[in-house]
């Protein structure tokens, strides 16, 4: 049910130059999902009557992701005035005139903070009666973050930046999040009253609490329950350091649902992939995008799957694949590489260095090794010989090949597309097929085997070849 008294404000403005990065900070990926798309996500959670995303750095970037994820939201671009305090009095001010409520400021780099914590604090702002409500934690390392200065009574007293804190005011272990929730009549009011007289020449959101302060306003500061719920993303280390708490979170979440994950130190799965119970993950084994695995089967070690589909009891090992689809009962691997367009049958088998691409392998049919497969149909229960070469390209133009069901194709064979293999059909070892294959045929590229006897002794003599040859009595 919509909260029509909660209004949201998503800080996304932001450069994170801290990154280094030509690709925005907040578009930077964590689990599958930008930064940003987890704090929206949370913030559509929520149900509020009204969410607002400032944005200024690669604005048509960010608002980008912010239509295709949160469409309710309203986009508002932050002007030359700098800072905290002004992204939000422009956010506010595209509230309608009429809204009374509260308004929830959230940065868009803060992205494990959940839904369930922030309505937790919205309820304690609100069971008060305040004007205002800070978000603080309790950080192992509190440099570089605001201090909360309580009262002797240990009420809210005063935010005080590091750079301006006395030395005992820096031993104060209670920070400022950077998460608040105001009424919005008053903030209206106090943001008016900000100014950028100051060094960085900024408007801080942290004035409007001051001003609150002075104006006799009561606000409140309520702790988090774990500080890494509020961590925020500036740099690349940080970045991996939120990734593996998360996904430390996600992998914890399918082992109680039943997936066998043998070492979740080295697993790692996206938000969107979805496994079934009686799922078993190996070592070394990444599952990215929506991957999806069904029932029994066995992924790893060592093998990285994009955006694919596994069925029930299928292995796959030591395998990249992206956008493939691995049938039930499947073997795939080890040291394959499936591209995208793959489609692997039932109980079919794709071996070690083998590669494929746009190849449909129908049920039962095998490529167990050293092939490439590419633009191509198998049919049903064929087995294609070891080291052969679907050759697809002839340098303008991709062309298929289309094998029919119970073939059976020699070692070390190349088919130029486009060729077809009717069913039942056998080429031999070293065949090159440039021209169809009846059903039922056999398919050979014969050339008479010539000896030429003493060649060695005559074009190697003295050779270790020629000593031995000569030895042999042959």
């Amino acid at each position: 049910m919509t909260d029509s008294r909660l209004a949201i404000v998503v800080l996304a403005a932001g450069q994170g130059t801290r990154m280094k990065s030509s690709t925005p900070k907040l578009l930077h990926q964590l689990a599958g999902l930008p930064i940003l798309s987890h704090v929206l996500a949370t913030s559509r959670a929520l149900d509020a009557a009204h969410v607002v995303t400032v944005v200024r750095h690669e604005r048509d970037l960010v608002a980008a992701l912010v239509a295709e994820d949160l469409p309710e939201s309203l986009i508002v671009d932050q002007d030359e005035i700098p800072g905290t305090g002004r992204a939000v009095e422009l956010a506010v001010a595209a509230l309608p005139e009429d809204f009374e409520g509260d308004v929830l400021v959230v940065s868009g780099d803060v992205p494990l903070l959940n839904s369930a914590t922030l309505a937790s604090f919205v309820a304690a702002h609100r069971e008060r009666e305040v004007s205002a409500t800070v978000l603080s934690s309790f950080p192992e390392d509190s440099t570089g973050y605001g201090r909360i200065v309580r009262s002797d009574a240990g009420g809210f007293d005063r935010i005080v930046e590091q750079k301006d804190a006395s030395a005992e005011e820096r031993q104060i272990a209670e920070t400022n999040a950077g998460v608040y929730a105001f009424s919005v009549a008053e903030l209206r009011e106090q943001l008016a009253r900000l100014t950028t007289d100051n060094v960085q020449g900024e408007k801080y959101l942290t004035d409007v609490i001051g001003l609150l302060r002075d104006a006799g306003s009561s606000v409140r500061a309520v702790p988090v329950a774990d500080a890494w719920l509020v961590a925020g993303i500036n740099d690349r280390a940080q970045l991996s350091e939120t990734a593996r708490q998360l996904n430390g979170f996600i992998v914890h979440g399918w082992q109680l649902a039943g997936v066998t994950v043998q070492d979740p130190a080295t697993t790692w799965i996206d938000l969107k992939a979805q496994l079934a119970p009686d799922v078993t993950i190996l070592p070394g084994t990444q599952i990215r995008g929506a991957t999806v695995i069904e029932t029994g089967a066995v992924i790893g070690p060592d093998t990285t799957l994009v955006d694919c589909e596994v069925g029930e009891n299928a292995v796959v090992k030591r395998t990249d694949a992206t956008l493939a689809v691995i049938g039930a009962g499947a073997s795939v691997g080890p040291f394959s590489y499936l591209r995208p367009g793959t489609i692997l049958g039932a109980d079919g088998k794709i071996g070690a260095f083998v590669e494929t691409k746009n190849a449909t392998i129908g049920a039962g049919s095998k490529v167990p090794h050293l092939s490439y497969v590419g633009d191509a149909t198998v049919g049903e229960q064929s087995n294609i010989g070891a080291g052969t070469i679907f050759a697809n390209y002839d340098g303008v133009d991709k062309h298929r090949s289309e094998i029919g069901s119970h073939v059976r194709t020699g070692s070390h064979n190349v088919f130029v597309a486009p060729i077809r293999i009717g069913d039942g059909a056998y080429t031999g070892a070293g065949t090159i097929v440039r021209k169809d294959v009846p059903a039922g045929a056999l398919s050979l590229s014969v050339a008479p085997q010539r000896n030429m006897e003493g060649w060695v002794e005559t074009h190697r003599p003295g050779t270790d070849a020629a000593v031995a040859a000569a030895k042999s009595g042959d």
